[in-house]
This record gives structure tokens, sequence and C-alpha cells, in this order.
């Protein structure tokens, strides 16, 4: 793997960042669930939701963003960053505008006359919605300094105000259960504030670090013409991706009401924190992707990305074979009372983003080349009528159960999968065979070793407690290691593996 030393640094760096936020993001959600209490809680889960779907605009743009920063710094032109980073600034801010102007007619609409919740919380609700607006366009302005950070690989930052975020996280749990006497609506207040702190530290170091973060407003029409025609084709993936994550949301509070928004709450919990695994492993590579396509380095490119989709579904399936294993156990002891349906969500929820993390590096490659058209048009599409499919499930009665919308993601997944091969096969001239035969064919003799592990395991270990599943996991996790290491890498892969581990542990 190329840069091996600079993506095992980076890596490291944002595991430590992910660590602190998947720590902190369990323990808290316990608690502000038992505060807040399952119906309040289904309430914030749904609220934010709906203030999401509007930020399919700031998603479009993101990519684009990040793909641009990277190539201007793969290609060393310091000239054209800067005026990349002020050009992308001036679009979010745009689009900020126009997500607010949204929130506030159509999404103020749905909020007090279509959203099922108890009449007597009407004013919390509302509250509540905009709080969750305004993070939303601090988000939104944040992007391109977050954006900046990465394409320039500093990824101790995000680890060090990671140290700061969930330090200001924690302190709000502990406000929450002495203090308010509305707690949803406390918690939105305090939740905002920050948002507010992390977004202005972010910028602070970006003006200080980078030079071409001192914003300057020049309109080149041709320039901007490029970035929006980019983001267009993006904006089509990411409106489909929006419906699918948080359409969902809003059909399950359709046919199930609010609980069925708090066991989706939960779920999209546990989704997040094991995939910031991979997600932060990919956020290592992706600018190295990018930049080895900026400078015509296409077989390092292609290497790249093969690499970085196998290591990303092994990391997953060794936090998620495990889950699966003791759910019940785990969301027991976590959560105490989980809510109605959500063992039955996560459960086929995992499955998916094993599935998904395979996609992530052939998405960045697919990104970088800039030919997104049909790509975004098919995939989009794909992704979409997930929304459709399962609001016509529970419609027409063909299914009573809410995890149907994960069952109906995953298949959507794997054909997704198998376009993104066809199409980047098309766009960079990808050794399709190679990937089949190193990634595809390898990540499947694993999962299937996992799934003989899994079932051995729950006949041995029937009875669970903390020191059982403790002792479990250690045997499961040694034996699945073993497998992957000596059986599944290479002797490059087996490199990158060292130097990681030497990051943590130096060698004497």
């Amino acid at each position: 793997m190329s840069s091996n030393k600079t993506i095992a640094k980076n890596t490291l760096f944002l595991y430590f960042r992910m660590l602190l936020v998947m720590g902190v993001s369990l323990f808290t959600s316990r608690i502000v669930l038992k505060e807040l209490g399952v119906s309040d809680y289904g309430v914030y889960s749904l609220v934010g939701g709906i203030v999401a779907m509007f930020g399919f605009f700031n998603a479009a743009m993101s990519s684009a963003t990040q793909r641009y920063l990277s190539f201007d710094i793969g290609k060393g032109d310091v000239a054209q960053l800067r005026k990349t980073f002020s050009a992308v600034l001036t679009i979010h801010a745009g689009i900020a505008v126009l997500v607010l102007i949204l929130a506030e007619s159509i999404g103020l609409w749905y909020v007090n006359y279509k959203m099922v919740f108890p009449p007597e919380r009407s004013f919390a609700v509302n509250v509540v919605y905009q709080f969750s607006v305004a993070a939303s366009l601090l988000a939104i302005i944040q992007v391109p300094y977050n954006a900046l950070i990465i394409a320039r690989e500093r990824m101790n930052v995000y680890a060090y105000v990671s140290i700061l975020e969930v330090s200001l996280k924690l302190i709000i749990v502990f406000l929450l259960m002495y203090f308010g006497s509305d707690k949803l609506i406390t918690y939105a207040i305090l939740t905002f504030g920050v948002s507010l702190i992390i977004r202005i530290i972010y910028q602070v170091y970006c003006r200080k670090q980078f030079v071409e973060s001192h914003y300057r407003f020049e309109y080149d029409k041709a320039y901007y013409k490029e970035l929006v025609a980019y983001s267009s084709w993006n904006l089509f993936g990411n409106i489909a991706a929006v419906a699918r994550s948080q359409g969902n949301n809003v059909v399950l509070n359709l046919f199930f009401g609010v609980v069925a928004n708090a066991a989706y709450g939960i779920t999209v919990i546990v989704q997040g924190a094991i995939s910031s695994f991979i997600t932060n492993f990919q956020v290592a590579v992706n600018p190295q992707i990018t930049k080895d396509f900026a400078k015509g380095e296409l077989k390092s490119m292609e290497k790249l990305i093969n690499q970085a989709s196998k290591f990303s579904f092994l990391m997953a399936l060794l936090l998620v074979s495990p889950v699966l294993l003791n759910l019940d156990f785990i969301l027991k002891t976590w959560l105490v009372n989980p809510p109605q349906y959500a063992i039955e969500m996560i459960s086929v929820c995992l499955l998916c983003l094993l599935v998904d993390t395979l996609s992530g590096p052939l998405m960045t490659g697919i990104q970088a080349t800039g030919k997104i058209k049909t790509y975004q048009l098919v995939v989009g599409f794909l992704v979409f009528v997930n929304l459709p499919i399962s609001y016509l499930f529970f419609r027409l009665k063909i299914a009573d159960s809410p995890d149907l919308i994960y069952k109906v993601w995953l298949g959507i997944s794997i054909i997704s999968l198998f376009f993104r091969l066809y199409y980047i096969k098309k766009a960079l001239s990808f050794n399709v065979s190679v990937f089949l035969k190193e990634v595809l064919a390898k990540v499947v003799l694993v999962a299937v070793f996992s799934l003989i592990l899994n079932y051995t395991f729950d006949i041995i270990f029937k009875e669970k407690n903390l020191l059982i599943v403790g002792l479990e996991t250690l045997i499961y996790l040694s034996l699945l290691v073993g497998f992957i290491y000596f059986l599944v890498l290479n002797n490059n892969e087996k490199q990158f593996v060292l130097q990681l581990k030497n990051k943590i542990i130096p060698a004497k």
C-alpha cells in the first residue's frame, strides 16, 4: 500500500478519535434514553432526521469539496488551492441559506401537520426542531474547513478536538440528569452549544495553520460552473441516500409510531459506532487515492483501492461478529430496557454495513476521476428505491416488522457493489478480476469462517454474563484474527498491520 507509514499514522490518530467518540456515544445514549424516555427519544431522533433530509445539498457539495482540495494538493498548485477553498466556502454559504428556507417552510409544515407525536409535546418538538436547524447550518459552513484538514492529512487535530468534544458531551449528560424542567428542550439547546464551540475551534485552527483558508471572494464563472456541475450529479446520489436513511425514519413513524423511531435511533448509534472504525480508516486512505489519480499513478491507486476495501471489511467483521453473537445481552446491559424492534433492526443493519464497507474505496476512486454522471444516476436510483419499496410493503401489509427497511437496504447494497465494480472498470480500466480474487473471494472466506464460529460459540456459551461474554469474545477474536492474518492477508498487507501495531506499541 502506497504511503503505508503515513496511512498507518493517520489511521492511529483517527482511531483514537473514534474510540473517544464511540465510548461517550454509547455511554451517553443510555443515560439520554433513560432521562428523555422512549417517546421523547424517538421524537428527538425523528426531528433530527427531518432536518438532515435537507442536507442533501450539503452532502453533494461535500464530496466535491474533498475531491477538489485533495486534487489541488496532489498537483501542488497552491494558487488553485486558495481559489478552490474560497469558492467552495461561498457555495456552502449559499447552501446554508437554501437549507434554512426549506427547513422553515416545508420542514416546519411537516413537523406540525404530518409528524406523529403526543399533542402535548408540540412546543418542545418545535424548539428542538429550531435548534436542530441551527446545528445543521453550522455543520454546512464547517464542511470546507474539515475537508481541508483531511486533505492536508492533519488527522491528529480530530483526535485533540474530540477530547474536548466528548468532554462537553459528558457534561451535557450530567447537566441533563439534574437540570431542566423539560429535558428534551434542555438536551437540544446544550447539544447545539457544543456544535457551536467545535465549529469555532476548527475554523480558528484552519485560519492559523493554512494560508489557503483565508477567504477571498473571487467569482470565476467557469470554475463555479465546474464545481456546481460536479456537485449536481452528486446531488442526485445524496438525495437518494438521505431518502433512504432519513426517509425510512419517517416511514417508520407513519406505520409504527415513535417507538420504532426510538429503535431506529438506537440502531443508528450502533451503526455509527461500528462504522466509525471503517470510516476513520477510509478517511486516512481517501486523500491518497485522489492524489494518486492527480499524479497519474493509476496502478498505485488501484492497489490502494483493493487493499482499502479488504481492510475495511475485515475491520468491520472483527467488530460486527461478536456484537451479533451477543446482541441481546449487550443491549440489555447497555440500555436495560431496549426499545421494541431494536434487536431485529440492528442485526440486519450490521449486515448492510459489512457490504457497504467494500464499496467505500470504490466510490472514492470513481469520485476522483470526476466522471460521475452515469454512476450517480444508476447508483442513486438503486439507493432511492429502498424508500418506495419499504413504503409499499408496509402499506400493502406484505411485511409487518420495521427491520424490513434494512433487508431491502441489504439487497440493494449488494447490487450496487457490482455496479460500482463495472463502472470503475469502465472509468479507470480497473482490473475487476483482481478485486474479485484478492478482495471479494477472501472476505467471503472469512465471513463463512465467522459464521461457523458464531454457530459453534452460540452452542457452547448458552448462558450469558459479563465474564462469559468477555472470555467468549477474547477467544472468538483470537481465532478470527489468526485466521485473517495467516490465511487471508498477503505480505504487503501484513507489513501494513505491523506498521500500525508499531505505532501503537513501539518495538523495543
